[in-house]
């Protein structure tokens, strides 16, 4: 929760439910991505099934690529997974859901994924509620409430979060990739702009998109929002990268997830090649934690690539300080700064 206490807006809660909520399988990203085309129109409520016909052909989409849940979870015929095994291609044939996947998606999106969104394993709901089920049968409505239509005004950052995140869990489920990345999480590309699956090295998704929402859409240094598009923003090193080819460096990898984060142009530019500030140190401690509240393998990530001397990892708050404390002694010695 100190993640919405720092910035305590409906767009925050938003990205609780889709950054850190638990993942069984991959119906949240679905239904976020279907809510927020129809805020974008300016709707203020859909029926049911109007609403299933985007979840549906988005799943169906993503499937043909990654399984959209884990394969052992899958039940008989009437599970939904089994149902867009059975009619995904037909579906996309027709560039639309089939009868049958639509009236699969309305059944089990109200016990399903709608009724689990807005809630945080151990946290419980997220501050802010985006939409309203109501009505029975045939004429469930879908009541889109005022806080979706705030997020979706920062809808093209969003989406591009969502979809960073989305490509993170379905890896994870797809038989060749899953494993590894939740046993060693997801690595970084050496120019830090993709994460990567750690033994096949296959890109999972895109740095900046994957971790600008444990910023609050904000540039880490100077904390201006960033825009929508993510293009004129950098990942950057917060201990630079330099520091690893000065031939004296003792320290562990500096390209980790622990040390990037999203900055704009300008402050990038203007940073260099520096050490961080007090302040700065703090605030990535601050952003550490928050993808550290994040289910795997972002998090697991995150816990390798901070392990202490003896390889273990930084699995609490206090031990993810210690190992930056130990980083900035390194990095002042010997004149490094």
């Amino acid at each position: 929760m100190e993640f919405y206490r720092a910035e305590p807006t409906a767009v925050t809660s938003w990205r609780m439910a889709v950054l850190m909520g638990a993942n069984s399988r991959t119906y949240k990203f679905a239904l976020g991505e279907a809510l927020l085309e129809f805020a974008e129109q300016g709707r203020d409520a859909v029926s049911l099934r109007e609403l299933a016909i985007p979840y549906a052909l988005r799943l169906a989409e993503r499937a043909e690529r990654y399984p959209q849940g884990p394969l052992a979870s899958v039940g008989g015929a009437s599970d939904f997974l089994a149902q867009l095994k059975a009619s995904g291609p037909e579906s996309l044939e027709a560039g639309a859901p089939t009868d049958r996947l639509t009236r699969a998606a309305v059944e089990s999106m109200p016990g399903m994924v709608m009724q689990k969104f807005h809630n945080l394993r151990g946290v419980g709901a997220v501050a802010h509620r985006f939409y309203d089920l109501t009505g029975k049968g045939a004429a469930r409505q879908v009541v889109l409430r005022p806080e979706l239509k705030t997020v979706a005004v920062h809808a093209a950052a969003l989406r591009a979060e969502l979809h960073a995140r989305w490509s993170v869990v379905e890896t994870c489920f797809d038989a060749t990739l899953g494993r590894e990345l939740i046993s060693a999480g997801v690595v970084l590309s050496a120019d830090g702009q993709q994460l990567l699956a750690p033994i096949r090295r296959v890109a999972v998704a895109g740095a900046r998109a994957a971790l600008i929402g444990f910023q609050h859409g904000r540039c880490f240094y100077c904390r201006i929002p960033v825009g929508d598009t993510l293009r004129s923003v950098h990942v950057d090193h917060v201990y630079p990268f330099s520091l690893m080819k000065t031939g004296a460096w003792a320290g562990p990898d500096l390209n980790g997830v622990w040390n990037l984060v999203v900055a704009c142009a300008g402050c990038n530019l203007t940073k260099s090649a520096r050490l961080p500030t007090p302040a700065e140190v703090t605030r990535l401690l601050h952003r550490n934690d928050a993808i550290a509240a994040s289910p795997h393998p972002l998090r697991r990530a995150l816990e390798l690539s901070m392990s202490d001397t003896a390889g273990a990892p930084a699995t609490t708050s206090d031990a993810r300080a210690a190992f930056v404390r130990q980083v900035d002694t390194v990095a002042t010695d010997r004149g490094l700064q």
